[in-house]
């Protein structure tokens, strides 16, 4: 359904074969990436697409990442645990 989104947008529903390797993330991140891949590459073909995936927030990237672990603690911001004894 979340991959469908910009072809259906765009009224080229069945018009074009898409085959994609995704890696890393989980399920809804990669499908989020496969949209965001398909919309570009209609924008790409079609620059009147601009507009309409533009409003729908097709063509713009999600930045968050993962935060770094930081040294002297569990995880990026999980400390170890305090032991008083």
């Amino acid at each position: 359904m979340i991959i469908k989104q910009p072809s259906e947008l765009t009224e080229t529903t069945g018009r074009y074969d898409v085959y994609v390797n995704v890696k890393g993330g989980g399920i809804n991140s990669q499908a989020g990436a496969i949209r965001h891949g398909i919309a570009k590459a209609l924008f790409i073909l079609n620059a009147d697409f601009r507009s309409v995936l533009k409003k729908a927030g097709l063509l713009t990237r999600d930045s968050r990442v993962k935060e770094r672990k930081k040294y002297g603690q569990r995880k990026a911001r999980a400390r170890f645990q305090y032991s008083k004894r």
